[in-house]
């Protein structure tokens, strides 16, 4: 049976520049994916903003073909402003919390990923 989203159920956040989708992203969202077990990508609005070169509609598509069929209707992803500050007021019913993976994938960088899509011609 598939997946049915529901909005009413606890739903994960992830919010980012996903430029590009690489594998540190991928091992994130599985792990948050774990905590409720459907997520929201927000992907900020940074294209042209220092070296963020990938449109709304690239960086969507390169998601959903990372993580389709496996976890098909399980993620929403949306276009949202450059947010750079996330803050709250008292207790008000979520939690803000970092998800620290194996040392390997953090040091994945999007940066080093996207100098090296340059050098094979694969980004202007």
């Amino acid at each position: 049976m598939t997946y049915q989203w529901d909005n009413k159920k606890p739903t994960a956040q992830m919010l980012g520049r996903w430029q590009p989708f690489h594998d540190g992203h991928y091992k994130l969202f599985k792990e948050i994916i774990k905590k409720t077990g459907q997520v929201c990508i927000q992907i900020r609005d940074v294209q042209g903003v220092d070296d963020n070169p990938f449109d709304f509609q690239t960086v969507k598509k390169n998601i959903e073909e990372r993580l389709n069929p496996e976890f098909e209707s399980q993620f929403k992803i949306m276009l949202v402003p450059n947010i750079t500050n996330i803050c709250y007021g008292r207790g008000v019913g979520y939690k803000i919390e970092e998800i620290v993976l194996d040392e390997e994938t953090q040091k994945i960088s999007a940066t080093k990923i996207r100098a090296q899509m340059r050098e094979e011609g694969k980004l202007k």
